[in-house]
């Protein structure tokens, strides 16, 4: 890492006037940007393997899985935590997003809410956080108080901790036991870090859950065999699982047993049993 922070994400965009450009070029030179994210990503590989090598540990030992940020960072914790049951089957509560300013600041902006040092810790102790589980910072600019305090605050308490930001040397990778930099340089709108840094954090976090999500069983092959039967959808795929699995050629045979099994895992096992 450099020894200098640089705040990257405010610098300016590498495009002028863009109320100018036609829809194409808007289009295109937005395209080319965003194609610079998963280059990004790729040079941090080696931090994002750390980082879940250790929350791996934590959670295959009953421990719990936190994101916790604000804004555009915030809601996408919280989305990739909400994901997780329904996806994988995990209960919920096993992998919880913390936003700043609570529920509400999910559809709609909280006025300063990202501000408080001491709110981020209050906001994790309600959910009695403690020394099993492992609390993922997610800050673009890498330098919000409200993320930082939580961070800090977790480290007196010997809490384990990774951070997602998107600037070298971010003050959030000075909290963080396993810091992630994914530098995608200036926005395309100038401060606008919803775009290639909301980016660049939403693949890494599916990186993260879905790479624990494997390590803790929940997958089989390529499938997601403890997935929640929660529509049509999702039913039809589990019952074609099932049909693989079990070696089960009747769709209404492996349908009846998926759903008196509640999912592909058990489904399979029990007919396999039998």
């Amino acid at each position: 890492m450099s020894s200098k922070f640089i705040n990257i994400t405010e610098q300016p965009s590498h495009y002028r006037h863009l109320e100018k450009m036609s829809v194409n070029e808007l289009l295109t030179n937005i395209n080319k940007e965003d194609q610079s994210v998963p280059l990004a990503i790729e040079k941090a590989i080696p931090q994002i393997e750390s980082l879940i090598q250790a929350a791996s540990d934590k959670m295959l030992a009953g421990g719990r899985l936190f994101y916790i940020g604000a804004g555009t960072s915030g809601r996408l914790g919280v989305v990739d935590a909400s994901e997780c049951p329904p996806t994988y089957g995990v209960p919920y509560g096993l992998v919880i997003g913390i936003i700043a300013g609570g529920e509400k600041a999910i559809t709609r902006a909280v006025e300063f809410a990202e501000d408080s040092p001491e709110r981020g810790w209050a906001d994790l102790e309600n959910h009695h956080v403690r020394e099993t589980d492992f609390v993922i910072g997610i800050a673009a600019s890498g330098k919000t108080p409200y993320v930082l305090g939580a961070l800090k605050k977790c480290r007196e308490k010997g809490i384990l901790t990774g951070s997602i930001s998107c600037n070298p040397n971010a003050p959030i990778s000075q909290s963080a036991d396993y810091p992630i930099e994914v530098v995608v340089g200036p926005e395309f709108v100038t401060g606008s870090t919803r775009m290639k840094s909301g980016t660049a954090q939403k693949l890494v976090l599916n990186m993260i859950s879905t790479a624990l999500m494997i390590r803790l069983g929940r997958v089989e092959d390529n499938k997601m065999v403890n997935m929640q039967l929660t529509n049509d959808k999702l039913v039809d795929r589990g019952v074609k699982m099932v049909m693989e699995n079990a070696g089960i050629a009747d769709y209404e045979q492996a349908r009846e047993l998926l759903l008196q099994h509640g999912s592909v895992k058990k489904a399979v096992t029990e007919h396999l049993k039998n």
